[in-house]
This record gives C-alpha cells, sequence and structure tokens, in this order.
C-alpha cells in the first residue's frame, strides 16, 4: 500500500463567528450543508454517505470552538482528518486549517476536492 502524504490547508473567513462555524464542522445539520450528502452521527461515530456510498469515522479529538479530528476507519491508524478553527492577530480573521492524508498521486484533486467543499461551505455560511 502506497504512502499517504499530510496536506495542510488553510482558508480565510470574514465577518462569521467561531461558533456558527463550528456548527458547520462539528454537528450533522452543518456537515451535510457542505461536506457530504448526508451526515449522522452516533456518539463519538459518524457515518458520511455521498451518493449512496457510506463511510464510517471515529471522531478521535476534540477542543470546543478550537478543532475536531476524525479518523476514517477503513484507514490506517495513523490516518485522519481535521478541521482547526485559528484567529489572526492582525486582522482577527477567523481562519479555518484542514488537515488531510492523500495519495500523493492525486494531490491535485484532492487538493481541487477541498477547494470546490469549501466554495459550498463559504456559500452556506452567505460569505
Amino acid at each position: 500500500m502506497k504512502e499517504k502524504e499530510k496536506i495542510q490547508l488553510e482558508y480565510v473567513f470574514n465577518k462569521i463567528s467561531k461558533n456558527i462555524l463550528w456548527n458547520y464542522l462539528t454537528a450533522p445539520s452543518g456537515l451535510s450543508e457542505w461536506f457530504a450528502d448526508e451526515v449522522s452521527v452516533d456518539e463519538d461515530r459518524y457515518f458520511f454517505t455521498w451518493a449512496k456510498n457510506t463511510q464510517e469515522a471515529k471522531k478521535t479529538g476534540i477542543a470546543n470552538l478550537s478543532f475536531i479530528r476524525f479518523k476514517w476507519l477503513d484507514e490506517d491508524a495513523d490516518i485522519y482528518f481535521e478541521f482547526k478553527i485559528n484567529t489572526t492577530e492582525v486582522t482577527g480573521s477567523i481562519v479555518l486549517e484542514i488537515t488531510d492524508f492523500i495519495d500523493p498521486d492525486e494531490r491535485e484533486e484532492s487538493i481541487n476536492l477541498w477547494e470546490s467543499q469549501v466554495k459550498v461551505l463559504k456559500r452556506s455560511l452567505g460569505i
């Protein structure tokens, strides 16, 4: 099996509260607005569905209004994806940092997918 490559992407969100963004990163209703077609939760297990294909992830870390980390159950133990919220000191803007592990051969496609998803997120947030 090929080694996955860790990527970190940052997106600036102006004029949005951490609380609202946090809801879109953690709540099934928020995640289904931009990340997956359908999202359900059973304790610390999240079920993400895209066009009838469901993947299960376990929430492995969380700090309120700061970060949430998920581990896909069908991946190696050290493979995860994470959403982290930061505030820039200079402008006070909210920055969403996304960490993911990707197949190096699919780097461009993976980054483009995140770019597309974040555009949907921003549109859902009205920005």
